[in-house]
């Protein structure tokens, strides 16, 4: 069994995708980040960095793994699914995974906190993180346009990259001009597992934040 610990953002999504996507039996402890709850020494004993999403497998002596892309590879190779065992294929996963990991969530990251979340509107920054993420997208597009997902077969390479790119129009991106990407999407959209994926943790109504949450959880963001 394992134990997720996350909320609804694009990286807990990532590992409740996965999980789902896998088959493998876990348990949700959601934490509201909005409340701080990720940097009390309970969470920090898990996850030193503090952040969403963190696992502990119960089935190998309470293992514990943070960071979305390293639980990722962790699944991946526990299952021997989602990525190849070659070296090339493991290769050509990892990559995009990694233009994920230091590019995607990065940067559409801060254009959701400048665009969506900051108090102030910036353009300048607002510019430079919707235009850098844009440029980004036309990398997937030149992939998706003769491939029909990343790194070969679907992987922990799209789910990692799908859960950022789902939400562009959070960040004010369009997907425009890029049908590689689109059908990407959609294609991944439509699977029962993604599906499931994204229900994690379940929402309710009380979840939504106040004005003041999201202010301070940006500013908390670009503090970080």
């Amino acid at each position: 069994m394992i134990d997720l610990y996350t909320w609804n953002t694009p990286n807990g999504h990532k590992v409740s995708v996965a999980l789902e996507e896998l088959g493998l039996p876990y348990t949700v402890q959601a934490l509201d980040i909005s409340t701080g709850v990720q940097k009390e020494p309970a969470f920090l004993a898990i996850n030193p960095n503090g952040r969403i999403p963190a696992i502990v497998d119960r089935a190998e002596g309470d293992f514990a793994v943070f960071e979305s892309g390293a639980i990722l590879v962790y699944l991946a190779e526990k299952t021997g699914q989602l990525m190849p065992t070659d070296a090339k294929g493991r290769s050509r996963v990892m990559q995009w995974l990694m233009f994920q990991m230091g590019g995607v969530g990065p940067m559409q990251g801060q254009a959701n906190v400048f665009f969506r979340y900051f108090p102030e509107k910036l353009q300048p920054a607002i510019d430079r993180y919707q235009n850098e993420t844009r440029r980004l997208y036309t990398v997937l597009e030149r992939q998706l346009k003769d491939h029909e997902y990343l790194a070969g077969d679907y992987s922990i390479a799209d789910i990692a990259n799908w859960a950022w790119v789902r939400i562009h129009d959070w960040a004010g991106v369009s997907v425009e001009g890029l049908p590689g990407v689109q059908r990407w999407l959609a294609a991944i959209e439509a699977r029962p597992a993604a599906k499931r994926g994204l229900e994690v943790p379940a929402r309710k109504q009380e979840d939504a934040p106040t004005e003041a949450q999201a202010v301070a959880f940006a500013r908390s963001l670009l503090q970080r």
